[in-house]
């Protein structure tokens, strides 16, 4: 946090150790510093947020009313919210506390930020995966604020939509858990056989983003707030990475250019860096977003190992170092994962220059680096491979400068109107500079005519000045001086510590918020109506015609069809009504500007309904009064999410696929019978992507203006390093989802759920047979009858598919750490 504010940073995020944040393993604050903590930003003139930005249980809801009274109290400037039901909560809470709407609400045009005005949220994180240009149709087209990410780590799914670590490992993506799946490599299996990408191996594993070129663009696309990923990364990062930003915006407002220079842009890449880039603020090029030849930090690409003897490594430079610089030994070309002996490194001892021992830097040329005793194991270094420097103590010391100490680096500017009139009290007004409040001080005792040394400017320039161990430095100053008055020093000095004492007394000082955690309780503990016991009625979500037909000729009467060749709905509307059937149809996960088109297709099938996966798809149809159901993408995990959606036009929500066991039967319980849905068997989705793997590795093309579409022609397979194959397929909006391989059944929470009033249950099949879905289906009905045990599903389903089923989310004990 010091490392942020002394480099010029006008708010910091930050998260606290009760929870509730999307960085679960960052070094969190405590509510019972939080008061002193944001006083302290105020008086440096920095606005405080504090992060609450995960998914929240139902047993969860008292805890996020308390915490957000603790937080109002506290006077942070804003909470930072993915949950509706947390952010309603916050708002019964109180009132006035600021809301901002996280990232991981996927709140990615204008139509989808309807719902961040329905829950008074004032500021949106958008998607990283929207361009500038689409971020100004956003900006145009609404008042809320945009807050935007410039720098840091790009995720390879959209933010809210990822269910990798959930379904593989147990530890959630929306709960701050993340467990990096993207980053591990993966092998491409197109039709069958497995694809040859030589160095390609980390297909999902983007650059970072690096946007500091763009900051004019963004500022004039109407954007706010820039962001900064700064958690889990070292201080001597945030303090480069905040200063460059801050020098950017400060050139860009006063319309100068600020390019990135090559020393500055080595800073970057040293203190943190997998390979940086635009992202998808530059616009779409698959490729480039992902050269996937790496995913861990690479440092700055210093040369390349030419040969190694006498326990030395001969490098040809095409970068600097010099004694006590961290290298690491990469593979060839531009792959740093190592030699054949695994990845090599360590801390240069010493650097020979024609057999010399240099003690500076050296940038160019053929040098010999030394090691101390096993750090390297030079045997497994080979000529070719690249050398990357990874750590420069010179630098790190000097980034550490700007923040260490208590004695503030960056100060502001004060204007100063001084009032010195012979016969009256000297009074001087301070005003930090750009800020409408001021503060007046007023001496004691009218001034006397001076006998000798009159007040002039200059004293009082030099003795306002010394603001040395302050907050403030002197900006301005405008003095009327009337009658030559003599002013004592120790009048002076006496003035300006009151002035100080009274900024930050001022800055600190705010009006006392109206905060009500009972009515919080309250909401948190209200209890749904129980209807009477009603049938239950078994969905199935189909993804292709032939499934659908399939699906008739069993006698199911409730349909969702999700089809990537959104022609084909008419067919399958068309096949659902011969037999009596009621299909819905699903929208894409994703709406960015300009694709409410897609809206306007889908309702030209006239299906019987819509299965809406986004704010703005709801908000869409229910104006138009179709049906509407509310998908797992909507994030439902508690009674007050549920109840914002049912308000906004839901028949019913579908749970979160986040919940487990006993998290999604106690949100059962609190939501009214008939409300909610539940998917009891699907191969999870894992990522769902802006990033198309098939055009980056299977086509010439960087887009889907140029592409071909390879979807179309090849079944496309991703392996993992277990060997589990796991299928890719692409959307109507060309928008890539990884699904898991392994099927997962919620059998045996089936009783469970109907007994506390779910009616509504689904199956979803991916690519299934017709035979198969029959089998599926045969199998499920049998198990709402009492004809079929939950076990006997398990093995019927396990043993139709080669790698099994699982019970995945729906376990009630899971190992969090199996994905890593």
């Amino acid at each position: 946090m010091a490392a942020a504010v002394e480099n010029g940073a006008d708010a910091v995020y930050f998260g606290l150790d009760v929870g509730f944040n999307a960085r679960a393993r960052a070094t969190n604050f405590t509510l019972e510093e939080l008061p002193r903590l944001v006083s302290d930003l105020h008086r440096r003139g920095v606005r405080g947020y504090v992060t609450l930005n995960t998914l929240v249980f139902q047993a969860e809801l008292a805890d996020v009313a308390r915490v957000a009274a603790a937080v109002a109290a506290a006077e942070v400037d804003a909470v930072l919210v993915q949950d509706v039901g947390a952010a309603r909560l916050m708002k019964v809470v109180c009132p006035e506390l600021p809301l901002h709407a996280s990232t991981q609400m996927t709140l990615s045009s204008a139509e989808t930020m309807v719902l961040a005005r329905q829950l008074g949220i004032e500021r949106v994180v958008v998607p990283r995966e929207l361009s500038v240009a689409e971020i100004g149709q956003i900006a145009a087209a609404t008042d809320l604020e945009i807050e935007v990410f410039v720098h840091g780590a790009l995720c390879v799914a959209w933010s809210g939509q990822c269910l990798t670590s959930e379904s593989l490992g147990g530890r959630s993506a929306n709960r701050g858990q993340c467990a990096q799946a993207c980053r591990l490599p993966y092998e491409l299996v197109c039709d069958g056989r497995p694809v040859d990408l030589g160095a390609q191996r980390y297909l999902l594993s983007p650059q970072d983003l690096a946007a500091h070129a763009l900051v004019p663009d963004l500022i004039r696309a109407g954007v706010a707030s820039l962001k900064i990923e700064g958690r889990l990364k070292s201080p001597e990062y945030v303090a480069a990475i905040t200063r460059h930003y801050r020098s950017a915006i400060d050139a860009a407002v006063a319309e100068r250019p600020a390019p990135l220079d090559a020393a500055a842009r080595e800073e970057m890449e040293m203190v943190f860096s997998r390979g940086l880039s635009t992202g998808w603020l530059g616009g779409t090029d698959h490729k480039r977003l992902v050269p996937a030849t790496s995913s861990a930090k690479r440092g700055l690409r210093v040369g390349t190992v030419t040969a190694t003897r006498r326990g030395r490594v001969e490098v040809e430079l095409s970068g600097s170092l010099q004694r006590g610089d961290g290298v690491a030994f990469g593979g060839v070309a531009d792959d740093p994962s190592g030699g054949p002996g695994g990845p090599q490194g360590g801390r240069i001892y010493e650097v020979f220059a024609a057999g010399e021992s240099v003690g500076g830097a050296v940038a160019a040329g053929r040098v010999e680096l030394a090691f101390g005793r096993d750090a390297v194991d030079v045997n497994a270094v080979a000529p070719g491979q690249a050398v990357w420097k990874t750590d420069d103590p010179r630098l790190s010391a000097r980034l550490r400068e700007t923040f260490a100490g208590r004695t503030p680096r960056r100060r502001r500017a004060l204007d100063l109107t001084v009032r010195a009139v012979v016969g009256e009290p000297l009074a001087v007004t301070a005003r930090v500079a750009g800020s409408p409040g001021a503060v007046t001080v007023t001496a004691d005792d009218p001034l006397e005519p001076a006998r000798r040394h009159a007040l002039d400017t200059a004293v009082l320039g030099e003795q306002f000045g010394r603001l040395g161990g302050t907050a403030y430095r002197l900006g301005s100053l405008a003095a009327e001086i009337v009658g030559a008055p003599m002013v004592p020093l120790s009048v002076l000095g006496k003035v300006r510590h009151a002035l100080v004492a009274k900024l930050d007394a001022a800055s600190t000082d705010r009006a006392p918020r109206a905060i009500d955690v009972d009515a919080g309780m309250a909401l948190a503990a209200a209890v749904a109506d129980r209807p009477a016991a009603a049938p239950t009625t078994l969905h199935l979500l189909c993804r292709s015609v032939e499934q659908v037909e399939a699906a008739v000729g069993l006698g199911v009467a409730d349909l969702y069809a999700e089809f990537a060749d959104i022609r084909r709905y008419a067919d399958a509307v068309r096949i659902a009504r011969a037999s009596g059937a009621r299909l819905f149809t699903a929208t894409p996960r994703i709406h960015k500007p300009g694709e409410t088109g897609i809206f306007a297709l889908l309702e030209r099938q006239r299906p019987d309904g819509i299965l809406a996966r986004n704010a703005a798809a709801l908000d869409h149809f229910h104006a138009r009064g179709v049906p509407v159901v509310g998908d797992f993408s909507l994030n439902v995990t508690n009674a007050l999410s549920a109840g914002h959606f049912l308000a906004a036009g839901c028949r019913r929500v579908t749970a979160a696929y986040d919940c487990d066991r006993e998290q999604l039967l106690a949100l059962a319980e609190a939501v009214p019978g008939g409300a909610l849905e539940v998917v009891i068997h699907q191969r999870m989705p894992l990522f769902h992507m802006e990033h198309c793997v098939f055009c980056a590795v299977l086509s010439p093309g960087t887009d889907k203006t140029n592409c071909g579409r390879p979807c179309d022609d090849h079944v496309v397979h991703l392996r993992d390093r277990i060997g589990v194959e796991h299928p890719l397929t692409a959307d109507v909006g060309c928008r890539n989802t990884l699904y898991n391989a392994v099927p997962q059944t919620g059998a045996e929470v089936v009783a469970r759920l109907r007994a506390v009033g779910v009616r509504d249950l689904r199956v979803e099949v991916l690519a299934e047979s017709a035979a198969e879905v029959a089998t599926v289906v045969s199998a499920y009905r049998e198990l709402l009858a009492g004809t079929l045990d939950a076990r006997t599903v398990r093995t019927r389903l396990g043993a139709m598919n080669r790698v099994g089923v699982t019970t995945g989310t729906l376990e009630t004990r899971r190992d969090p750490l199996a994905i890593v």
